[in-house]
């Protein structure tokens, strides 16, 4: 054989290999190829979407947070108005009954007070009877001074 005739035996298979690969296996190389970057370019246009949704729903998640403190802290401050509301009306309450206990334990001791002075007024009548009785050697009768007792208990 021949170098030359070798060689154009291999150019031949050569552009017969080249022409069968680029009519065959070219174009569904190629098209999978443009389809993989098209589905790529599609990837990389849907995270930025999703960068861009995530950066919303973060603005969206700040403003409602923000919205629930305002919310949170007005309702505290509400709270506490009515805690202090409740405190100042049982203070209130608490003070009322206080001046009616008071009231009522002043009427009570004036009621004692008043109480012990005649139990002490008919035990200093008695007193006296018993008195002039051991002066006067006799007995007084009672009924026939009743005047003169009522007037002694009053002056006592």
């Amino acid at each position: 054989m021949n170098l030359n005739a070798t060689l154009i035996a291999q150019f031949v298979v050569f552009f017969i290999l080249a022409g069968f690969t680029m009519k065959f296996i070219w174009p569904p190389l190629i098209s999978a190829l443009d389809e993989r970057a098209k589905k790529i370019a599609d990837g990389l246009a849907a995270a930025d979407r999703g960068k861009a949704d995530l950066a919303a729903a973060e603005k969206r998640a700040q403003a409602e947070l923000s919205s629930a403190r305002d919310e949170g802290q007005k309702r505290i401050g509400e709270a506490e108005k009515r805690g202090q509301l409740i405190v100042d009306e049982a203070k209130k309450t608490a003070s009322n009954e206080a001046a009616r206990i008071i009231a009522n334990a002043k009427s009570e001791a004036e009621q004692q007070v008043t109480s012990a002075r005649e139990h002490l007024r008919a035990e200093v009548a008695v007193l006296a009877i018993k008195g002039a009785e051991q002066i006067l050697k006799r007995e007084v009768n009672a009924a026939a001074h009743a005047d003169l007792l009522n007037q002694l208990k009053t002056e006592l």
